[in-house]
């Protein structure tokens, strides 16, 4: 049953000011809500179900994930061989689980390049089951990221992202109590005008500090401002380890896809040393090495690709502070670089936190609960907006919110929104497109007149 609060008093006579102050600030939350909204249910709802991929996982594939434990695992040559001789492809990547009765799962590239994965035995080198590459959770993450579209994509996020910040702030300031109303509360009949209004306020009132957190710490991920955000952090010392500086420090073109995907954010732009030509020590040597440096599972090795490539073995990290990368010479085992957590800069620690809390990792059950909370009312709200746009239809014509009448408020209003377009640069080219949009929309309504 809903909680029917005192009605409000009237709101006082703000003033022409204070008025166009006012209606200039719901036209941007009504425009920021317009360009977003869809975008924001897809992203809500893909991660709340990323939240949850582990069971998820254990759920779709429970007949692959478990084994019986029988004395130690097979070594990795071993279940290798065994492994490429069933199915037919190249090993590229490993992962080996923390849990002694969960299957190994591995990477297989095969003759035309497509990748799948594996779920593996490893103490009778058995293939239990494939799927598609990364499995289920990988498609949710590709379409949470929308990476099936290419740059693009990226680019959509990042607008996403910065309109919520927008919608988030203008949304505190429209519903911002005056003459000492209620902050929170439901008032009228359900299914009236003022009660969707209480409702979509009073979810975003609360949840405003969560969707304001991931939306700021999801831009890591996209191209113009997350790029921008690394080269900042790397250039003034805030980001990846330094280099050690041997003769083995080369500095390599480019992550291949499998070592970018098992990395930390903050190592993914970075170089990577490489070893010398000649030979290959093995998976099972390479793993020797990690272990000895005290690297414990679940951790993924990425096998070289190129002569000079190293194996990289990289922590699977359930906490920021437990990022741990280690880069062993594919032809004699040497240890070249071992990146961790501590060794990483203020700026890049920072991410990396915000880039664990917003996967629901760092704090365990609690932190997955209130990101899910996050993205619940994301649903709400996007469910809410459109429902009070009908409600607030005049003479059955859906309609912008009234435009403001004082042009030097306007322009207070709009230098406040370019320097949020700075701070977000893809956001502040959409809202040129908005603004753009409006003036045409007004020139022709005036002109059909």
């Amino acid at each position: 049953m809903a909680c029917i609060a005192p009605a409000r008093p009237a709101p006082p006579n703000r003033g022409a000011g204070t008025d166009s102050i006012y209606r200039s600030v719901w036209r941007w939350h009504f425009y920021a809500g317009l360009a977003v909204l869809p975008f924001m249910l897809w992203l809500a709802v893909t991660g709340g179900l990323y939240l949850y991929k582990p069971e998820i996982e254990a759920m779709v594939y429970a007949r692959w994930s478990h084994v019986a434990p029988s004395g130690a695992p097979l070594p990795i040559d071993e279940i290798a061989t065994a492994v490429e001789r069933q199915s037919h492809a190249r090993i590229v990547q490993v992962m080996r689980p923390a849990d002694p009765a969960a299957s190994w799962r591995m990477t297989l590239k095969q003759t035309d390049g497509r990748r799948r994965l594996a779920f593996v035995d490893p103490y009778r080198g058995v293939v239990l089951g494939e799927t598609c590459d990364g499995g289920i959770m990988q498609t949710v993450r590709d379409l949470h990221s929308l990476i099936i579209t290419g740059p693009i994509g990226s680019a959509v996020i990042e607008i996403v992202a910065g309109w919520a910040v927008i919608l988030v702030l203008s949304g505190l300031y429209l519903w911002w109590p005056r003459r000492g109303g209620p902050v929170l509360g439901l008032r009228g009949r359900p299914g009236g005008r003022l009660f969707w209004r209480d409702l979509h306020a009073s979810v975003g009132l609360i949840t405003a500090a969560v969707i304001l957190f991931l939306a700021i710490t999801g831009m890591p991920w996209t191209g113009v401002a997350g790029e921008h955000l690394q080269a900042w952090v790397v250039a003034h010392g805030f980001g990846r380890p330094v280099s050690p500086g041997s003769d083995r420090w080369k500095v390599a073109k480019n992550h291949d896809h499998d070592v970018r995907q098992s990395l930390p954010w903050s190592m993914q732009a970075a170089p990577q040393p490489e070893g010398h030509r000649g030979g290959n020590i093995g998976p099972a040597r390479a793993a020797a090495v990690a272990i000895a440096k005290g690297l414990k599972p679940p951790w993924t090795m990425t096998l070289p690709g190129t002569p000079e490539a190293p194996y990289v073995i990289s922590q699977i990290i359930a906490r920021a502070d437990d990022a741990r990368v280690l880069y062993i010479d594919a032809s004699d085992g040497r240890l070249l670089q071992d990146a961790r957590y501590a060794g990483f800069g203020a700026g890049a620690r920072a991410i990396e936190w915000g880039i664990a809390v917003h996967q629901g990792q760092q704090y365990g059950a609690p932190n997955r609960l209130l990101m899910l909370g996050g993205c619940l009312s994301i649903v709400l709200l996007v469910l809410t907006a459109p429902v009070l746009w009908w409600k607030r239809r005049r003479n059955g014509r859906l309609e912008a919110p009234p435009r403001a009448t004082d042009p030097r408020k306007v322009r207070s209003v709009a230098m406040i929104m370019v320097l949020a377009g700075l701070l977000f640069p893809l956001t502040g080219l959409s809202m040129l497109v908005a603004l753009c949009g409006e003036w045409l929309w007004g020139y022709r309504r005036k002109a059909v007149r």
